[in-house]
C-alpha cells in the first residue's frame, strides 16, 4: 500500500526538518506510535498500536538524507510491518511556511482481508496519515494537539490520544472527564 499526504505548517523549513529530524518526537503527533527510540546516528526502533489491541514492533533505518530538505528510511529486519517512506520539506510559495509532503508504502498483515478489517475498526490508513499531519501542523504552529469543544473528551475518550482542549473547561467538566 502507497499513501502521500501533504500539509503546509506556518514555520520555517530549517525548524520543521529539525523537529521530523528528531525522531522521538514523532509520537507527539502520530497517534498510533507509542515510542520511537533512537538506536543510533541513522537507526531507530519503533513501537505502534495495532488494531485488537496489539502492538507491533520494527527497526528503521536512514537510507537517504538531504539536511534541511528530505529523510527516507525503510525498515530493517522481520518488521511486524514492512514499510519505507521519504518526507519532503519545501519552501512555501509565501517564503515563511513548510510544505511536508509525505510517502508511505507498506504491507498491511493479512493482505486485502487485513485493510478491510482495519477499516472497519477505524483504522482507515489514508485518514491516519491525514490526521497525523494535521495534527503534526498544529503541534508546530501551536505547541500542542488541540481540539473543538464540541469532543471536550476529543479521543481521550476512547483513550487513544490525549488532546487539549481549544478553550479550558469548567471546573465540573475537569471533574467529568477525570471518571472517565
Amino acid at each position: 500500500m502507497e499513501l502521500t499526504a501533504t500539509t503546509t505548517i506556518r514555520k520555517p523549513v530549517p525548524e520543521v526538518y529539525a523537529f521530523w529530524r528528531d525522531l522521538e518526537n514523532l509520537p507527539t503527533f502520530m497517534a498510533h506510535l507509542e515510542e520511537v527510540r533512537t538506536t543510533g546516528d541513522r537507526t531507530s526502533h519503533w513501537v505502534a498500536n495495532a488494531p485488537f489491541g496489539k502492538d507491533i514492533e520494527w527497526d528503521a533505518e536512514i537510507v537517504g538524507e538531504t539536511p534541511g530538505e528530505k529523510l527516507a528510511w525503510r525498515s530493517t529486519g522481520d518488521a511486524d510491518v514492512p514499510n519505507a517512506g521519504t518526507v519532503r520539506f519545501m519552501s512555501a510559495p509565501d517564503g515563511v511556511s513548510t510544505e511536508v509532503h509525505i510517502v508511505l508504502v507498506y504491507d498491511i498483515p493479512g493482505g486485502t482481508i487485513g485493510k478491510a478489517v482495519a477499516k472497519y475498526f477505524g483504522e482507515e490508513p489514508h485518514q491516519q496519515l491525514d490526521d497525523d499531519l494535521r495534527r503534526l501542523k498544529q503541534v508546530m504552529e501551536t505547541g500542542e494537539v488541540v481540539r473543538s469543544d464540541g469532543a471536550p473528551w476529543g479521543k481521550q475518550a476512547r483513550n487513544e490520544f490525549p488532546q487539549r482542549p481549544a478553550q479550558p473547561l469548567s471546573e465540573s467538566e475537569l471533574a467529568k472527564g477525570a471518571d472517565r
